[in-house]
């Protein structure tokens, strides 16, 4: 059993965070800000292309296994821009054979004419930021499209020959029941959707929603709304995969999945972040951000874009790696918790036999997977990993 990690055969992903939105929602605590004057796309162009640069060393002998452009709102960019940046990452690393490009979009952002641009620029996958049908409810979000364009948007990606895409839905949103719930889900599945990402809304701080609440649905509610939303997704023929994802016909979210298996990934653009093995050095993990804001950002030199560079403990291995793999519900194997991690069983022994004994993990051979119960109780299954004791390795 692999107990060494080997950078060269741990896949590589790339994020690019986009910055801008036409209007921030209520809602949202990513790196987002309303766009006020013309988008500085060749700058921003150059800047990620310089800060992708920074970390080839680091990703030497490997290839790019998906590329995911994040926000923001990604489909602000022009076409001519994501073709152009798409060209420069190329030149720098090497994509492999089943690359997997995911681009964010707003649905009052795009059309059929846009979608084909973003196609013919390399673009193979869409994640399309819906939140409702509803257009009550995508109101009291904030959102600037209503359901028409919701709909139009989805035509709009089929017509341009996007077969692969998500549909982004929420739930216990202000106002909802449980019909309107699951009449988001009738309408998505219909649709037939290859892929659904479908998760309940929470007030995070530094929101407008945490320091102004709406009135949410209470939570006897919000777990009916769940259990009965699950139950019509698999009607449907959905694999429930991760906490809240949803494919049909193996069309899971390979980016993503390199997160859940602790895969590498470098973070380029205001605000991202990358994770990275050191090339030969077992236990070593390095992660890192970028400044936040965009302008601070494009100002920088390549260097001076970095705002955090940490190197994990051996001691947080285990609880960063079942951060990520937990969510998954199939599980995972031992081995690539080694493979991954570079810790021995006894590393992580007694904690896991605390997971099972308390019915929220199970265990065979060389595999371990999330009961229903520990799903359901994750994050106190996850404090069972946090660690005791501070080391230096």
């Amino acid at each position: 059993m692999t107990t060494t990690q080997d950078s060269a055969v741990i896949p590589l992903a790339l994020y690019i965070h986009i910055p801008w939105c036409v209007r921030k929602c209520p809602y949202c605590d990513f790196n987002s800000h309303t766009l006020r004057q013309a988008l500085p796309e060749a700058a921003y162009i150059q800047a990620l292309l310089a800060d992708l640069a920074l970390d080839l060393p680091a990703a030497a002998g490997r290839s790019l296994c998906s590329i995911f452009f994040g926000g923001g709102t990604p489909s602000l960019l022009t076409p001519a821009a994501v073709a152009e940046l798409l060209t420069g990452i190329q030149a720098l690393i090497p994509f492999s054979r089943e690359i997997e490009i995911t681009l964010e979009a707003n649905p009052g952002t795009v059309d059929k004419a846009r979608f084909a641009g973003f196609r013919a620029a390399g673009i193979n996958r869409l994640s399309l930021g819906i939140q409702s049908f509803d257009d009550a409810a995508l109101a009291r979000l904030g959102r600037i499209h209503g359901r028409d364009e919701a709909l139009a948007a989805i035509t709009a990606a089929t017509q341009a020959g996007f077969d692969n895409f998500n549909l982004d839905l929420m739930f216990g949103l202000p106002g909802q029941d449980l019909t309107a719930a699951l009449d988001d889900l009738q309408i998505a599945t219909a649709l037939q959707a290859p892929h659904l990402s479908w998760y309940q809304l929470t007030l995070e701080p530094n929101t407008l929603f945490y320091r102004q609440p709406p009135v949410l649905p209470d939570d006897d509610l919000v777990w009916e709304m769940q259990q009965a939303g699950q139950a019509l997704i698999s009607q449907h023929g959905y694999t429930h995969y991760e906490i809240s994802a949803y494919g049909q016909s193996g069309r899971f979210c390979q980016h993503n999945l390199n997160y859940w298996q602790f895969g590498d990934y470098l973070g380029i653009g205001a605000g991202a972040h990358g994770k990275l093995t050191q090339p030969g050095k077992p236990h070593q993990i390095q992660r890192q951000a970028r400044h936040k804001h965009p302008q601070t950002y494009l100002n920088a030199t390549p260097v001076e874009r970095i705002a955090s560079l940490v190197t994990l403990k051996k001691s947080e291995l285990i609880l960063e790696f079942m951060l990520n793999a937990l969510r998954l519900l199939g599980g995972f194997s031992e081995t690539l918790l080694q493979a991954r991690t570079g810790l021995l069983p006894i590393d992580y022994a007694a904690p896991v036999q605390t997971a099972i004994a308390q019915g929220w993990l199970h265990q065979t051979a060389d595999w371990m997977q999330p009961t229903a119960e520990g799903v359901r109780c994750l994050n106190d299954l996850l404090l069972l990993f946090m660690p005791e004791e501070t080391d230096k390795t």
